[in-house]
């Protein structure tokens, strides 16, 4: 399956596909506001302002899985964007894990991480990268979204 046709509802309520984004490279992340790991917000918007122009985006899918997320997508919306200044795709709140899980996420979850583990989102800002030639790379949680092994992937995808 092509999850860049999966349908995806935005954080303003459009129906949409990861295909509408022309950026042959994406970083999807569960995000949550009230976690523990989100200053990852700073990180990821930094990415998006240094390679947005060469092809990339960050697309942000927040979920009240783990029970820190905020009640509404307005209030997302605003955190996200007056606290940390997001400026890159945010998505309607969606379930990561279990039988009413995102059907993104069940194709997502299908990659392993380094250690060769898929399945289960584990927590909050899990990142999964996708790169220009369509492959699925997956980072945990507490991997940065500038760790080396992250922007050397994304560089790599990019044109000069």
């Amino acid at each position: 399956m092509d999850i860049t046709e999966i349908p995806v509802t935005t954080i303003k309520g459009e129906v949409t596909s990861l295909s509408k984004f022309d950026s042959p490279v994406k970083l999807i992340v569960n995000v949550a506001s009230r976690c523990g790991l989100a200053p990852q917000y700073e990180k990821l918007e930094a990415l998006q302002k240094q390679y947005g122009d060469r092809g990339f985006t960050v697309l942000g899918f927040p979920s009240n899985q783990f029970l820190q997320e905020l009640g509404s997508e307005d209030k997302i919306e605003e955190y996200c964007s007056t606290t940390w200044g997001v400026t890159f795709p945010m998505f309607e709140r969606i379930k990561v894990n279990g039988r009413n899980e995102h059907p993104l996420y069940s194709e997502l979850k299908k990659t392993a991480d380094a250690d060769g583990k898929a399945g289960k989102v584990s927590w909050n800002f899990e990142k999964f990268l996708i790169t220009a030639d369509g492959t699925v790379h997956r980072f945990r949680p507490r991997t940065e979204p500038d760790a080396p092994q992250i922007v050397e992937l994304i560089e790599a995808s990019l044109p000069a």
